[in-house]
């Protein structure tokens, strides 16, 4: 595809989506370029179950400093963090019973200052490579004792741009680890407009497609998997970027019996994936024109409905 026949797609996806004339729309999108391509990375790490534990709030902020570090070197713009990145509670670990019952979430004892320090961490060592961090991790701002499962968004300068909450809670989740966060989350990084989705909101194809409405053209997805589920979220996922015409990043937990994170393309196939139960990280260049016919027809056809309806 042309530089000259991405911009006559981009400007009539706009006058579609806005009703503004074809001269208007131009006039938008002349004033407003973005770049072509965008070099992102996912990864795939250890996810470590006690944020009560410093040891391990530790060994999980190194490691995801290390892949960022990785990512910049390869050239990356932004790198992805699994759910849970910085710290994944357990069920059992977190019961306020003991192991052996879930029960209602014990967080007395998590040790917030260390949660807080390895983010700082992550945050400088974004800063220092220029590089755009999502990872994943809890969050405790609110007054309600229960934390939110987080993706924390870090702009290239270091800065907390944006968290975005799983909104769409397990019943596990909802009954004893987390308060539901209430809404969507969409940046922008080098030109690029990003969403995020978090856990097993794979489920719920409402959030695609109200992303898909957004403009978005990549939603990165973090999950920590689901043994009961196994390979579902990715296949969910490769259909969710199929049916919507945009990129989606799938970053998960380095672990047997879960599938290779990745990057799945506007036609739901994977062009770059992780080694199976591996710590590592893929990178490749993500085509911010590629799903804009398929999705500029879909429109259409969407409208066109709506109107005989």
């Amino acid at each position: 595809m042309t530089e000259k026949t991405r911009l006559e797609h981009r400007i009539r996806e706009r006058a579609a989506r806005t009703g503004e004339s074809y001269p208007t729309a131009r006039r938008h999108v002349v004033a407003d370029p973005r770049p072509a391509a965008v070099v992102i990375a996912v990864a795939q790490t250890a996810l470590r179950p006690d944020p009560r534990s410093r040891a391990q709030l530790r060994e999980s902020g190194a490691r995801v400093r290390e892949l960022v570090r990785d990512a910049a070197n390869a050239g990356a713009a932004l790198v992805q963090f699994p759910e849970g990145a910085l710290t994944s509670p357990h069920k059992r670990v977190m019961s306020s019973e003991g192991p052996g019952v879930v029960a209602k979430a014990d967080w007395s004892g998590v040790d917030r200052a260390a949660l807080t320090a390895e983010l700082d961490a992550v945050a400088e060592t974004a800063r220092e490579l220029g590089i755009w961090v999502v990872a994943g991790g809890i969050d405790f701002t609110s007054d309600d004792p229960r934390p939110t499962n987080a993706l924390f968004v870090i702009s290239a300068h270091g800065v907390l741009a944006g968290r975005y909450d799983e909104r769409m809670l397990s019943r596990t989740k909802s009954a004893f680890l987390y308060r539901p966060g209430k809404h969507p989350l969409v940046f922008e990084a080098r030109g690029a407009r990003f969403g995020c989705a978090l856990g097993m909101e794979t489920q719920y194809p409402e959030l695609f497609s109200a992303y898909e409405r957004a403009d978005v053209d990549c939603v990165l997805l973090s999950t920590a998997g689901n043994p009961e589920l196994p390979g579902g979220f990715a296949v969910e996922a490769a259909g969710h970027a199929a049916a919507n015409s945009f990129w989606v990043g799938y970053s998960g937990p380095a672990q047997a019996g879960e599938p290779p994170s990745g990057v799945l393309s506007p036609a739901g196939t994977w062009v770059a994936r992780c080694a199976p139960a591996a710590e590592g990280i893929v990178v490749t260049v993500i085509d911010t024109a590629l799903g804009d016919q398929a999705r500029s027809w879909r429109r259409a056809v969407r409208a066109a409905a709506a109107g005989h309806a």
